[in-house]
C-alpha cells in the first residue's frame, strides 16, 4: 500500500506495479452484462417521460446527442482503464494526470454521488414492494434491501457479478422484447389502440402535433437536461474491471460492446414509443412504457413494469454500494481516506469499505424518510450535477495522460478514444453546454448550484491537504538542509 506522501507529480508516468488486493472473481460475462445493465433503470423506464413531454418526437436526437457524449466519455475512460487498470477507475487517473488534488475531489465526490442515489433506489423499491404487500412498512423493505444487498456485497464479489447478471439480463431482455412488439405495432402486425384495424401506424404520430420539433430546438435541447444524466452508471464497469481475470482485456470488450447497445435501446425505445403514440399524450411521472404495452393490448402492462423497474432499482442499488466500496479502498489506498478501510477478507473483499458506503446509505435512508421535502432534497440537489464533474476530470486526464502513455506504454493502449485529441475536447465543450443550459434552466439551476458547492467545498479540502503536506515536506528537509 502506499503511504501519505504526495503522490507522483502529474508529469510522469510509472506504471501500476502493485496489483490489486482484491479478488478477481468477475467473468467476461459479468462485465458485459454490467455495462449493459448499468444504466437500464427507472430514469429509463419512467423518467423518459418527461423528456418526451418537452421534446416531444425530438426527445429521439435528445437521446442521441446524450448518448453520443456518454459514449464518447465512456471511450476516454475505457481506453485509460484498459492501459492502467485499478478500482479506482478515474479517481487513479485523474491522480496520475492531474495530481493527489484532482484524485482526491473525483473519488470523493463519486463516493456522494452513489451513496446518495443508492438511498433513492432503497426508498422507490420499497415504495413498490409496499404497494404489493401494504402490510411491510416502507421503512421495514428498505431495511430488507439494504440488509440483503449488504450481505451479498460482504461475500465473495462473484456474488455481485451473478447478481448483477441476473438483474441486467432480466432489464435487457424487458427492453428487447419491447422493442419486438413495438416494431410489430408499427408495421401493422399488433392492433395499437386507438387504431384497432391492424393497419401500420405510419408516421403520422411523427409529423402530427405540431411535427417532429413541436418545441423547436430548445425543446430537444431541454430534453437532452432530462436525459443525459440517466446515463451515469456506466463508469460502474471499469471500477469492476479490477476485479476480473483479465482486466485490461475484459474492460475493453465490455466498453466496446456496452456503448453501442445502451444507445440503441435508448434511442431505439424512444423511436418506437414516439411513432407508437402521440407525444402529446406522455404524462411526466408515468412511464411511457407502460402506456405503449397498454396501447398494444399487453394484459396487465402497467404491473409488468412494476415489476421491471422494481429490478432495476434494486439493481442500480447492488452496482452502487459495489461501486462505492471500490471507489472509498482505493481512495485510502492512496492514503485519501482512513487506512481502516483497507483490511481485506480472506476472500478478497473490502469489507471495511463495503461497511462504511452501507452505513452512509443507511443515513440518507433514514434522512429522505423523516424529511423527504427538505434535508434529503438538498442532498440529492448537491450530487444532481457531480456527473459533469467527473465526466469533465475523465476527458481533462485523458488528455494528459494520452500523450504519455504513447511514448512510454504504447502497448497497453490496446483501446484508443476515436479523434484524440478533437472528440475529446468536442466532448468537454459539450458538457460546458450543458452546464450553461443547466444555469438557465429554473428547474435544473438549483442542482448545479448545490452541486457546485459541494464540489467546491471538496476542492477545498483538496488545496488544505495539498498545502499541509508541502509544509511537512518542506519543514523534513529543512534540518537536512542545515546539516549540509
Amino acid at each position: 500500500m502506499r503511504d501519505a506522501a504526495p503522490s507522483t507529480p502529474p508529469t510522469q508516468l510509472t506504471p501500476l506495479t502493485e496489483p490489486e488486493p482484491l479478488s478477481h472473481g468477475l467473468k467476461q460475462r459479468h462485465l458485459t452484462m454490467l455495462g449493459l445493465g448499468g444504466v437500464i433503470g427507472a430514469g429509463l423506464f419512467v423518467g423518459s417521460g418527461a423528456g418526451i413531454a418537452v421534446a416531444g418526437p425530438g426527445i429521439v436526437l435528445s437521446y442521441l446527442i446524450a448518448g453520443a457524449l456518454a459514449m464518447l466519455v465512456m471511450r476516454m475512460l475505457g481506453e485509460m482503464s484498459a492501459a492502467m487498470p485499478a478500482s479506482g477507475a478515474f479517481s487513479v487517473h485523474a491522480e496520475r494526470a492531474l495530481g493527489r488534488w484532482a484524485g482526491f475531489s473525483v473519488g470523493w465526490l463519486y463516493w456522494f454521488l452513489l451513496v446518495v442515489v443508492l438511498a433513492v433506489e432503497a426508498t422507490g423499491a420499497a415504495r413498490i414492494a409496499h404497494g404489493w404487500v401494504p402490510g411491510v412498512p416502507q421503512w421495514g423493505w428498505v431495511l430488507l434491501f439494504m440488509v440483503v444487498f449488504t450481505l451479498a456485497n460482504l461475500a465473495a464479489v462473484k456474488n455481485f457479478g451473478e447478481f448483477e447478471f441476473w438483474f441486467a439480463a432480466l432489464k435487457v431482455g424487458a427492453i428487447v422484447l419491447f422493442l419486438a412488439l413495438g416494431a410489430l405495432a408499427i408495421v401493422g402486425l399488433l392492433p395499437t389502440a386507438p387504431i384497432s384495424s391492424g393497419d401500420p401506424v405510419g408516421l403520422a404520430n411523427l409529423t402530427g402535433q405540431g411535427g417532429f420539433l413541436p418545441n423547436g430546438w430548445s425543446g430537444v435541447t431541454s430534453g437532452v437536461l432530462a436525459v443525459v444524466f440517466a446515463f451515469g452508471g456506466l463508469e460502474v464497469v471499469t471500477i469492476a474491471a479490477a476485479e476480473s481475470e483479465d482486466p485490461a482485456r475484459n474492460v475493453a470488450r465490455a466498453v466496446r460492446s456496452a456503448v453501442w447497445r445502451i444507445l440503441l435501446f435508448y434511442v431505439g425505445s424512444m423511436l418506437v414509443i414516439v411513432t407508437l403514440l402521440p407525444w402529446t399524450s406522455m404524462v411526466p411521472g408515468e412511464s411511457p412504457y407502460v402506456a405503449v404495452l397498454d396501447a398494444i393490448g399487453v394484459p396487465g402492462a402497467g404491473q409488468i413494469m412494476n415489476v421491471v423497474v422494481f429490478v432495476a432499482l434494486l439493481s442500480a442499488l447492488n452496482a452502487n454500494l459495489y461501486g462505492s466500496s471500490r471507489m472509498v479502498f482505493s481512495l485510502a489506498e492512496r492514503g485519501e481516506a482512513p487506512k481502516g478501510l483497507l483490511r481485506v477478507s480472506g476472500g478478497g473483499v473490502p469489507r471495511r469499505a463495503v461497511l462504511a458506503s452501507v452505513a452512509f446509505g443507511f443515513v440518507s435512508v433514514l434522512l429522505n424518510l423523516k424529511w423527504p421535502d427538505s434535508v434529503f432534497l438538498y442532498m440529492l440537489n448537491a450530487v444532481g450535477a457531480v456527473l459533469l464533474f467527473v465526466w469533465a476530470l475523465i476527458a481533462v486526464s485523458q488528455l494528459r495522460l494520452r500523450p504519455r502513455i504513447e511514448r512510454e506504454a504504447p502497448r497497453t493502449l490496446t483501446l484508443r478514444m476515436w479523434g484524440f485529441p478533437w472528440l475529446t475536447w468536442t466532448a468537454l465543450a459539450a458538457m460546458g453546454a450543458v452546464l450553461v443550459l443547466m444555469l438557465t434552466d429554473d428547474g435544473a439551476r438549483p442542482q448545479v448550484l448545490w452541486s457546485a458547492g459541494a464540489t467546491a467545498a471538496v476542492l477545498l479540502v483538496a488545496w488544505l491537504r495539498e498545502v499541509r503536506a508541502s509544509r511537512a515536506a518542506r519543514s523534513s528537509a529543512t534540518p537536512a538542509t542545515k546539516r549540509n
